[in-house]
């Protein structure tokens, strides 16, 4: 079938001062070679279409359209067919010149992280419209926060249109969160995540480490041009001179500043150091970033010597400090913390020496009163050991007496067991037991002669009964009778098959007369529908368009399957009439 086409509308010019794509107003007509200009906005609105002509009136499709109302007039219009290519190469070199930087606020969404190269990917949007936004992997390792969802950013970059999508997007190199700074919400995440991790917090998983008292050396990691290592030397040698100082030189500020820090408190935890001090002056939130990184504050963590953070001055907070074990209000204040005053530790050392050589000299005298006191107490070991050897001769002619009188009894006792012994010799208690056994073997033969004989007779006996009661007669009669019954049963099983074979017979041939195959081995068929197999009986079971197989029975078929068939399509269906 063939489709009308009417003539084209004119579409409604734009409201006076709005801009188009291209930055200029839509109401003044742009002169662009080859193509059509809009009608300005103080122009009246086109009139309605005509209405669809007669199909003998159609125009070729071919032919240009005619202008606009308004539209300057035209000699010989001609049409401009553009590829989607080269239209949409127009339209990005357009884009891109007209915005190559443009600030947008927006709410983040349809972030899913970072991809495998790093880059990130997410849609800005407002109650209007969405903006898809791009930021490549070095742009965004600079990122001072963590992006989310439902974050409000103005984000800062350049238009792109990406030619084979057909899609513009933002490239952005630099965003910010809206209402709060960029700094202080990557503060507040990376101290969240640190607690969450038991890095800081009353969560911690390690506590925070004591101090040394005196240590014999300290590292510190800060620059060795910067004022708060002065400060810091200053005080730790006006306080203890013989204190010694391990520095690790780092920056403190600018791009890789935070690397090499931690580098440095690594370094310094492999040495001989008892403390690392982390340090550096004062200076504006974004001089004291360094140390909000959290590669600083993870090596911080990680050290196995105490840490002493001294950043800045005392109103100054950053993540170091609360990941260090001690946190020091200025550089100076962490010396006087780690040193002593060497003159209060030598009058300490020097009371102590005097105290401790008074209570030497007390705990000798009260020793010496003790032994003097124990001499006084102690008897002669002479006389002891002369006193000792009586009595154990005493002990010695005691226990001689008592084991003479033990082996006299002893003695005794021997004689009297061995007259008993001889009294009850063994050979002649020997002797009587042989002379009993040898009677007692004479009875036992006696009896095993007489019950073996009555065994035997009884057992003549039981024979002789057995040979009257036999059954050898009864089961020679009942064989016979066995035999004469089974001679019956073939008769009769002979007589039953063939009665049965006869009734079959019978069967098989009204069976055969009754068998559709014979009516139809006689000119018959049999026709059936081909979607469900089922037999067509009458016209009210088929439909025009259906397909039948129509089978013949010939060759010899023997079932409904060996037939021939027949394919046909019904074409048409009529009434009854006579056949």
């Amino acid at each position: 079938m063939k489709k009308r086409r009417g003539t084209q509308e004119a579409p409604p010019s734009p409201p006076a001062g709005q801009g188009d794509l291209f930055g200029g107003a839509l109401g003044a007509p742009a002169p662009a070679p080859k193509r059509a200009t809009a009608a300005t906005a103080s122009k009246p609105p086109p009139e309605p279409p005509p209405a669809p002509p007669a199909p003998s009136e159609l125009k070729d499709v071919s032919e240009a359209l005619p202008s606009l109302p308004g539209a300057p007039t035209r000699s010989a219009p001609t049409r401009t067919v553009l590829t989607v290519g080269e239209l949409t190469q127009q339209l990005k070199a357009t884009i891109e010149a007209r915005f190559p930087r443009v600030l947008v606020r927006g709410e983040v969404s349809g972030f899913r992280g970072p991809n495998a190269r790093g880059h990130l990917y997410f849609t800005l949007k407002d109650a209007e419209a969405s903006l898809d936004v791009k930021m490549w992997a070095s742009q965004a390792a600079r990122l001072r926060f963590a992006l989310r969802d439902g974050l409000a950013v103005v984000a800062e970059g350049s238009v792109d249109l990406y030619a084979p999508a057909g899609r513009y997007s933002l490239i952005a190199y630099k965003l910010e969160p809206e209402g709060e700074g960029a700094l202080a919400l990557a503060f507040e995440q990376l101290k969240e995540r640190l607690a969450a991790e038991g890095l800081i917090g009353d969560n911690r998983v390690r506590p925070p480490r004591p101090l040394p008292f005196l240590p014999r050396r300290i590292g510190v990691v800060t620059s060795r041009t910067g004022a708060a290592l002065q400060d810091f030397l200053r005080v730790l040698h006006s306080r203890h001179p013989r204190l010694s100082v391990l520095l690790c030189d780092a920056r403190v500020q600018g791009e890789g500043s935070a690397e090499e820090v931690a580098r440095g408190i690594e370094r310094l935890a492999r040495t001989d150091v008892d403390v690392i001090v982390v340090t550096r002056g004062g200076g504006s939130k974004e001089d004291l970033w360094t140390f909000n990184e959290e590669r600083v504050a993870r090596a911080i963590f990680a050290s196995p010597v105490p840490v002493v953070s001294a950043i800045g001055h005392e109103i100054d907070f950053s993540i170091s400090d609360f990941v260090a074990d001690w946190r020091a209000p200025t550089p100076s204040a962490a010396a006087e913390r780690l040193a002593p005053v060497l003159s209060d530790l030598e009058y300490g050392l020097a009371t102590q020496k005097v105290r401790l050589r008074r209570a030497a000299e007390r705990q000798v005298l009260e020793l010496r009163e003790r032994l003097g006191s124990l001499r006084g107490r102690v008897v002669d070991p002479r006389r002891l050991l002369s006193t000792e050897r009586l009595r154990l001769s005493d002990a010695e002619d005691a226990m001689t007496r008592v084991l003479r009188q033990m082996l006299r009894e002893r003695r005794e006792q021997l004689r009297g067991h061995s007259e008993h012994l001889q009294r009850q010799r063994p050979q002649a208690r020997l002797a009587e037991q042989r002379a009993r056994l040898v009677q007692l073997s004479a009875r036992l033969k006696d009896a095993v002669r007489a019950d073996v004989a009555e065994r035997r007779a009884r057992a003549a006996r039981n024979r002789l009964e057995l040979e009257r009661v036999s059954p050898i007669a009864r089961v020679a009669e009942l064989r016979a009778r066995l035999a004469h019954q089974q001679a019956r049963l073939v008769a009769l099983e002979k007589d039953t098959l063939a009665s049965a074979q006869r009734h079959f017979q019978r069967l098989e041939g009204r069976l055969d007369a009754m068998s559709p195959l014979k009516v139809m081995s006689r000119g018959y068929a049999v026709t059936f529908r081909k979607q469900d197999g089922g037999v067509v009986r009458s016209i009210s079971d088929v439909r025009p368009g259906e397909v039948l197989g129509i089978k013949f029975a010939s060759n010899g078929a023997k079932s409904l399957q060996g037939c021939e068939e027949i394919e046909a399509t019904v074409t048409a269906v009529k009434g009854p009439v006579d056949c």
